[in-house]
């Protein structure tokens, strides 16, 4: 007898956007049980999207306790956490009903989503990261070097550093929009560059933006790729920002990402200040569903 085949239910998100065919997709698989890890692995890869997530679910009892099992993949890896994902598997999780918080447990512990619904707005959740961890402020020649840059394109007046809330990224800030939408990066040399000073993956802000209401203009790369919209870079930035002055404690602020790709992204953050720490980091935007479908394996 032939092998039985397994029929895996998903659908596809676009997150920080309300717009279908904008922002960041992401893949969901309402339900992973019975998948090994290489299965996984190959599923994130041929659905060929930044991340894919991978839910778990668990009786009423465990997921109120210690919240709803999920698993992140990159076409490359597993994640402990990234944003993204976390924000568009809240809202799959949340479709349909009228929750108004939805608890992820991921590999880098409890992420709590809340959800805010105001008369004739799209539906906006907003997750809680965990408190950030302010790692090395790099010297801009070095970054210049990493990074194929010239010195003079950094902002001189903000550091660039190293920042995790959960995934590390460093927050290199640079002086101009002309300089950011330009920008070539050799991803492999900068990886290598972070790799011996604790960090993973560049983030590039500046504070020229093309909506005025934004507060930076960013990009990401990552894989020879270029990703969209990245809220665990935009946690990691919202501290960095309280911290050094761009924004004020507990202010809500737009990150605006994806221009470039022609996938606009609108990532609003906030975080707060305490006995001169930074805690309370609050990373949200919206997500609209595109797609749903099966896998056969």
């Amino acid at each position: 007898m032939g092998r039985q085949q397994r029929r895996l239910s998903m659908s596809q998100w676009d997150v920080f956007t309300s717009n279908p065919l904008e922002g960041n997709s992401l893949a969901v698989f309402s339900d992973a049980r019975g998948l090994t890890d290489a299965e996984m692995q190959a599923i994130a890869k041929e659905m060929n999207l930044s991340e894919t997530t991978f839910i778990f679910p668990r009786d009423p009892a465990t997921e109120s306790e210690r919240g709803v099992r999920v698993r992140i993949f990159t076409v490359e890896e597993e994640l402990p956490f990234a944003g993204h994902p976390t924000l568009g598997t809240a809202f799959a999780l949340r479709n349909g009903s009228v929750a108004s918080e939805v608890v992820l447990e991921l590999n880098v512990g409890k992420v709590p989503v809340r959800f805010e619904q105001s008369q004739g707005q799209p539906i906006f959740g907003e997750m809680k990261q965990v408190d950030p961890v302010f790692g090395v402020v790099h010297e801009r020649e070095a970054m210049a070097r990493a990074t194929g840059l010239n010195p003079d394109d950094f902002d001189p007046s903000l550091p660039i550093q190293t920042v995790s809330t959960g995934l590390s990224f460093t927050v290199t800030p640079l002086k101009s929009l002309a300089v950011i939408q330009k920008i070539c990066v050799d991803v492999q040399r900068a990886t290598e560059y972070l790799q011996t000073t604790g960090g993973k993956f560049l983030y590039f802000v500046t504070r020229e933006t093309v909506d005025p209401a934004a507060a930076l203009h960013a990009r990401m790369f990552f894989y020879n790729g270029e990703d969209p919209a990245t809220g665990s870079a935009a946690g990691c930035t919202a501290a960095w920002m309280v911290a050094h002055g761009v924004a004020a404690p507990d202010q809500r602020v737009l990150i605006e990402q994806g221009v470039e790709m022609q996938r606009p992204s609108r990532i609003f953050v906030r975080a707060s200040k305490h006995d001169n720490r930074i805690v309370n980091v609050r990373v949200g935007g919206n997500s609209i569903e595109v797609l749903r479908g099966e896998v056969f394996l």
